[in-house]
């Protein structure tokens, strides 16, 4: 059996030199090296901007919503997948960079492989689709309004790949949901403090909320968290589960309408820290105004451009801090799943919407 590296950079064709997230194309053989892992696939859960973006190329400008009940549209979009893996040997979207993550069954494990997994383990990887080598043999079933999809395939772990082992107490696919978005809710647990003013734009959304109820814990009384939906409807869905202490909708990319709400809900002091989980384009500046001098910005979304968000800043004169939407951080796995344990109504949502 062939020697492998921990990185995956023996899958990598092309450009050689780099690792596979980067790599525009990787080897998908299925016959594993010593030191990794094969999975069933059963669902791959398409990173939002990522799905969002092929509906849209895909079908005329269309959104994933209006295709739900479209098999022809859905039919274009599956052709659009196929061909992204057979050209890359991934699923990497080429006009957003971003993949998802997957819901499957170890098949294989490598002799070398260091861990805890066995065959027959459900799991769901916590690492980007842009990265996994992976086969799909056929795509069974979609639910777009939720960026799932199910398949016949199968897909590779290497030996630094993360991931999570779904849980006895809740439905495949209500922890597949949250993991997908896992790193969003342990990023505001890390970065929120008590007493801090807290804007999540794009707060009605999968991680969007998961951030407000950390945000709201970590805040406590004396803080105040600010909910900025992009529709009256998920808005309203916000408020009901009591996840904030303001709420309104606004369209993202409307800098300046922001930056005058934030100014009005803070009494001219604006944010401490801004999360921003919307899975458009140009919604930047729209968190750096609203966020203080020294204040942090969390990019959680695929959409957001590096460019944009350090020109921006330096161009409209604002020293705030700017993190990366890093998927993983430690323990992101375990604090979501506790997320959706701790809030009966969250999790009742997420299983109405996302099981």
């Amino acid at each position: 059996m062939k020697k492998g590296c921990p990185y995956g950079t023996h899958r990598v064709i092309s450009p050689k030199g780099v690792l596979p997230q980067p790599a525009d194309v990787i080897d998908n053989t299925m016959e594993i090296y010593d030191n990794e892992v094969l999975i069933d696939v059963k669902t791959l859960n398409v990173d939002s901007a990522s799905f969002t973006e092929i509906v849209r190329r895909s079908c005329d400008g269309k959104k994933p919503a209006d295709i739900e009940n479209s098999p022809e549209d859905q039919e274009k979009v599956k052709q659009t997948m196929m061909n992204i893996v057979a050209k890359a040997g991934k699923h990497k979207n080429p006009w957003t960079g971003s993949g998802g993550m997957l819901l499957g069954t170890v098949k294989e494990v490598g002799p070398n492989y260091v861990g805890e997994l066995k065959v027959g383990d459900k799991i769901a990887t916590l690492v980007s689709l842009s990265l996994t080598p992976l086969v799909i043999e056929e795509i069974l079933e979609m639910r777009p309004t939720i960026d799932q999809v199910d398949i016949k395939g199968q897909a590779i772990l290497f030996q630094s790949g993360i991931y999570g082992i779904i849980p006895d107490d809740m439905p495949e696919g209500l922890a597949l949901s949250a993991l997908d978005v896992a790193g969003a809710p342990a990023q505001a647990a890390k970065l929120c403090q008590s007493g801090q003013k807290i804007l999540v734009i794009g707060g009605g959304g999968k991680s969007g909320l998961l951030c407000l109820y950390e945000a709201k814990k970590r805040a406590g009384v004396t803080g105040k968290v600010v909910c900025a939906a992009g529709s009256q409807k998920s808005e309203d869905r916000a408020r009901a589960l009591d996840l904030a202490d303001e709420y309104f909708h606004m369209d993202a990319t409307d800098a300046v309408g922001m930056y005058n709400k934030a100014m009005e809900l803070t009494d001219g002091e604006l944010f401490d820290v801004v999360i921003n989980c919307v899975n458009i384009e140009n919604t930047e500046m729209a968190s750096i105004l609203a966020t203080k001098d020294d204040g942090v910005v969390y990019f959680f979304s695929m959409a957001t451009s590096f460019t944009k968000a350090a020109l921006g800043a330096e161009g409209v004169g604002k020293d705030v801090n700017m993190i990366v939407g890093n998927g993983y951080t430690k323990g992101h796995a375990a604090i979501t799943l506790q997320c959706l344990r701790e809030h009966e109504g969250l999790r009742k949502l997420f299983e109405e919407m996302y099981a």
